[in-house]
């Protein structure tokens, strides 16, 4: 047996928060990675692209891509062995929201696309990966 009333058959949560972020989960192309930036290993370019294209970005100004540019140059550095901007990375991609805590945090969440979309997304995404790999092994 449970303590206090029943709760109501038609019970709403009613504790939305004024400021929460609804993001679409879509595919976006981004910025480029601006030349002048000097950035010169594959796991920066990789960092770059990955934040260009992620949700997060599309309500983005010119200041937040202009600290996505200093934090690319930090990245950069990290891989070619400069292991001290770790902490300092990992607390800018957490105020993107970079991990599921991060966004939990940020009470930023995902509009789900329909099953359809996902589908043809992860069609061509191997369609993609194939062709890599076609040119890798054929070199």
């Amino acid at each position: 047996m449970t303590r206090g009333p029943r709760p109501k058959d038609n019970a709403v949560r009613r504790n939305t928060h004024e400021h929460a972020q609804k993001l679409t989960d879509t595919a976006r192309e981004g910025r480029a990675l601006p030349k002048a930036l000097g950035i010169t290993t594959a796991g920066a370019k990789r960092f770059w692209k990955t934040w260009a294209c992620a949700p997060q970005t599309s309500g983005w100004s010119e200041t937040d891509w202009a600290e996505l540019e200093i934090t690319t140059r930090l990245v950069d550095a990290f891989y070619q062995g400069d292991m001290k901007h770790a902490s300092e990375i990992r607390m800018r991609t957490a105020k993107w929201g970079g991990t599921v805590e991060d966004r939990a945090r940020l009470r930023m969440s995902f509009e789900q696309q329909s099953e359809r979309e996902a589908a043809q997304f992860s069609q061509e995404a191997a369609v993609d990966l194939d062709e890599e790999l076609f040119k890798m092994l054929s070199e």
